[in-house]
């Protein structure tokens, strides 16, 4: 075999071997992120259980202190509510180590210090979960970029105007709603639309599905009337 030809063949093989390791390192810091991203955390079966109210003390604690902290960022800065945070939790923990020390003190006991256990246990971070966060989430944020250079390039007409309607759209949101009030709304929601869904899934999935058919048959026809328009059929 020709030198030159055995060797362009080895170099197209590594350039293969490259671009599939490649492939298969970006799809399991992918998958490393989206199993700490916060929608894994909610499709979490311990989440589940919460939202589905399967134990309704814990659901209602939740529900509460979530509910309790978000009133409290509406009404209050977060300097003040974390600062009141912060204390209370120090009023505690100097409260039952003063007891703990006192009631040594009059038993004469020596047990230690109330908190050692957790004194003592590793709380710091490993290199390497901190390198993998880091890549994970390196990966997610290239893939925004992407995203975001697709649509205000306009690559894609229709995606385009689609961000632009839902833009348009929040505008009038943010008139009306800040942050704080939209978080709330979105706790609330999260805590009661899953039991109501759960008890009316069939009648439910029905309007979605005659809503779904309605959209993607709208969509599609603006596909075919817009001109310069990006057709999915073709490109994929």
């Amino acid at each position: 075999m020709d030198p030159v030809t055995q060797s362009a063949q080895i170099s197209s093989s590594q350039g293969f071997a490259d671009g599939q390791n490649s492939a298969t390192k970006e799809s399991k810091l992918s998958d490393s992120f989206l199993s700490s991203s916060p929608v894994s955390l909610i499709q979490s079966p311990q989440a589940k259980d919460l939202i589905h109210w399967r134990d309704p003390k814990k659901s209602g604690v939740a529900f509460g202190l979530s509910l309790l902290m978000l009133l409290s960022l509406a009404a209050f800065s977060i300097i003040s509510v974390v600062s009141y945070l912060l204390l209370a939790l120090l009023c505690v923990t100097i409260t039952f180590r003063i007891y703990k020390s006192v009631v040594q003190a009059v038993q004469k006991s020596n047990e230690g210090h109330p908190f050692k256990a957790l004194i003592d246990k590793d709380v710091s971070i490993a290199p390497e979960s901190f390198r993998k966060h880091v890549d994970a989430s390196l990966t997610y944020i290239n893939r925004a970029l992407k995203q975001m250079s697709h649509l205000f390039l306009v690559e894609d007409l229709v995606d385009s105007l689609k961000l632009a309607v839902v833009m348009w759209l929040l505008t009038y949101v943010g008139a009306v709603f800040n942050g704080i009030t939209i978080l709330i709304l979105a706790d609330v929601l999260l805590f009661t639309v899953p039991p109501v869904y759960e008890k009316n899934k069939t009648q439910i999935d029905q309007y979605i599905d005659l809503a779904r058919t309605q959209v993607n048959t709208t969509i599609a026809k603006l596909q075919e009337k817009l001109p310069g328009a990006v057709k999915r059929s073709k490109t994929e």
